[in-house]
């Protein structure tokens, strides 16, 4: 829902302040549409239906999976392709993987986005509208802006539309902002964001030059650099900083690895998830073994770590697989 269109069309039909308020609520709570809002008068429902699409997004394809995980390719109004991810976990969780961009300018190597052309980024409203989608099919109470594009690329709309989430059932300190490092849009995050949203940094590989020819934006924004502003949030918010860490198979998963990611680290400072990668065709994901002999050394040094589930494994719910299946 574009709520700046929204907010004009009813500010011309001379409506009350409290329209805009009243429509938002239904919106948030899950309505299918304009006709579901019963103490909306109707001519108003009407018009709004036909002048103000009731989503910036339309969807293109959506798939479940056994798990019950859900995948939608989204097209914008301009044909650019958007993906996200509702997560349903046994312990309640309802989690929405959402993007922030179309594409992706970053390129890192073991990333689908990253391989895509990209499009533009995300107006605040299509963010919006990928959580309100899943909202649709139900309650959700956890988000991460870990989907396709950079949000520190992309700053002010991704926290414009952080900022509605609460509305939706998703408390800004179930909200989670992940960056890879890019250091204006971070520096911006730890002085200006005052609200508990968390921060993760996807970090990968704890040696620079391997981190590089992973990661290349890591040539530009050192992670020592990046590191110590990760550190300077901690200082300044009082909060840990999730770090995200893809295992792929022979490339950053050795122990020896595992030892120089918990020398890189304060174990008060950051907690590590570790990641099963779900393959893209560039790598190929570590085993079981490979993994928990690595969570192994981080557990030694008392670095706090988990290993995430991976959801959706068997319909592309990877970060830019949909996409580039259906442009295939």
């Amino acid at each position: 829902m574009d709520l700046e269109l929204l907010a004009k069309r009813l500010a011309a039909a001379k409506e009350p302040a409290y329209r805009l308020g009243q429509i938002w609520r239904w919106a948030a709570d899950g309505a299918a549409g304009y006709d579901a809002m019963t103490n909306v008068p109707a001519p108003l429902r009407t018009a709004l239906s036909a002048d103000v699409a009731f989503s910036t997004l339309t969807v293109e394809r959506e798939s479940q999976s056994r798990d019950a995980t859900v995948k939608t390719l989204f097209r914008t109004t301009d044909g650019r392709p958007v993906e996200a991810v509702l997560m349903r976990y046994r312990d309640g969780r309802r989690s929405i993987c959402v993007s922030s961009q179309s594409g992706c300018p970053l390129t890192c190597t073991f990333c689908a986005t990253g391989q895509m052309q990209f499009g533009r980024n995300l107006t605040a409203s299509e963010i919006l509208d990928q959580a309100l989608h899943f909202r649709r099919l139900g309650p959700v109470n956890h988000c991460v802006f870990m989907g396709m594009g950079e949000p520190m690329l992309n700053l002010d709309a991704v926290l414009a539309a952080a900022r509605w989430l609460p509305d939706l059932g998703i408390t800004h300190r179930r909200t989670t902002i992940s960056t890879v490092g890019w250091m204006p849009g971070l520096t911006r995050f730890v002085d200006e964001v005052e609200e508990p949203i968390r921060l993760a940094l996807s970090l990968h590989a704890a040696d620079p030059k391997l981190r590089s020819r992973l990661m290349p934006l890591n040539d530009r924004y050192p992670l020592v650099d990046v590191i110590a502003e990760c550190r300077r949030y901690v200082e300044l918010r009082a909060r840990k900083v999730f770090v995200e860490y893809v295992l792929l198979a022979g490339v950053n998963d050795s122990q020896e690895q595992a030892a120089q990611l918990a020398r890189l680290i304060d174990p008060k400072a950051f907690k590590v998830n570790l990641i099963p990668y779900n393959p893209t065709g560039a790598f190929d994901g570590s085993s079981r073994a490979t993994i928990a002999a690595f969570k192994a050394v981080l557990d030694r040094a008392h670095v706090p770590a988990t290993v995430r589930l991976t959801p959706g494994r068997d319909i592309d719910a990877a970060c830019g697989q949909l996409a580039a299946r259906a442009a295939a």
